[in-house]
């Protein structure tokens, strides 16, 4: 822990009139990740300072030097290790509070004092500190419903009953998730490859608008807020992926000049029920049950034992 932290992190009861409570502490511990909301901090990481204090309840294993009644070093180090695994955050704000939350889900974990800093950003550091109590722990998250996906080729969108193929793949009981691909794009040049990732992500999200222009029922949705209200409200959407690929920092990145492993990607990130392919063919492997149906005939081969399916591994 440096010296120059201030008294929330120096003296957590600084203005507790409380007995103090034994703390475990992790300091200065730096790693190299990619976190930013700004365009210049993505495609690049920089380094993090963690500084974390624990208060625990009493520890019944201390008095006997018994690991197994402490809490553990480790529960600190593999919350910030769960969290920046999971996902590429734009807010150290939240990053701070998915890691207390971690912490506080052990039992013996009564308040949580968290400090990160930003080392890279200048001749300074920036960071954000908070205070969590076991009090505030919050409720178990809700599960996600599992929707149903479906991918619609450009033969599919052009089908003049489209409006009628949407209704009878949506389950009313579910959220339908339409995955669709480019829009048609002329380059003159050949840009970088990250260049060239944010450029296909865009066309994608061009066709989802177009589609959504078709139909005042279609709601087009980048972020993982917006993806996970709309699953849980049972509603139909168009899932533009340039928020959640680009959030996923490179963890198993799905090809985004691939529209049908993007949306197998979503499908199986979200544990669908379903994925329909609408004029695509079938993966190799898919983690989801999937159908290839023909645009036209799809009449036939939606929801009935005739199209062919697959489930991979």
């Amino acid at each position: 822990m440096t010296d120059d932290t201030d008294t929330t992190i120096a003296d957590p009861h600084a203005d507790s009139r409380e007995r103090p409570r034994d703390r475990i502490m992790l300091g200065d511990h730096v790693v190299t990740v990619e976190i930013g909301a700004f365009q210049a901090e993505r495609g690049t990481t920089q380094r993090i300072r963690f500084n974390v204090v624990v208060e625990i309840c009493d520890a019944p294993g201390a008095a006997d030097d018994d690991v197994d009644g402490v809490m553990s070093y480790d529960t600190i180090t593999e919350a910030i290790n769960a969290e920046l695994g999971a996902r590429r955050f734009d807010l150290l704000e939240t990053l701070a509070e998915n890691v207390a939350g971690r912490i506080l889900a052990d039992p013996m974990a009564a308040r949580v004092h968290i400090r990160i800093e930003k080392l890279d950003r200048g001749p300074f550091t920036l960071g954000v500190e908070i205070v969590r109590d076991a009090a505030e722990r919050r409720a178990p998250a809700t599960p996600i419903p599992s929707p149903t996906v479906a991918y619609l080729s450009d033969a599919a969108l052009a089908l003049d009953d489209l409006d009628t193929l949407l209704d009878r793949l949506a389950p009313p009981d579910a959220a339908l998730v339409i995955c669709v691909g480019p829009a048609p794009l002329a380059l003159g040049v050949t840009p970088a490859p990250s260049v060239r990732q944010r450029i296909d992500l865009l066309a994608i999200e061009q066709q989802a608008w177009l589609l959504a222009g078709r139909d005042a029922r279609l709601d087009v949705v980048t972020t993982r807020t917006e993806v996970e209200w709309s699953l849980h409200n049972a509603r139909t959407i168009i899932w533009s992926p340039i928020r959640l690929v680009l959030d996923n920092a490179g963890q198993a990145d799905p090809p985004p000049d691939d529209p049908v492993a993007l949306s197998e990607w979503f499908a199986r990130h979200y544990g669908a029920r379903a994925l329909f392919l609408i004029g695509a063919r079938l993966p190799s492997q898919t983690g989801v049950p999937t159908h290839s149906i023909s645009p036209d005939n799809w009449r036939r081969d939606v929801l009935t034992d005739r199209h062919s399916d697959r489930t991979g591994g």
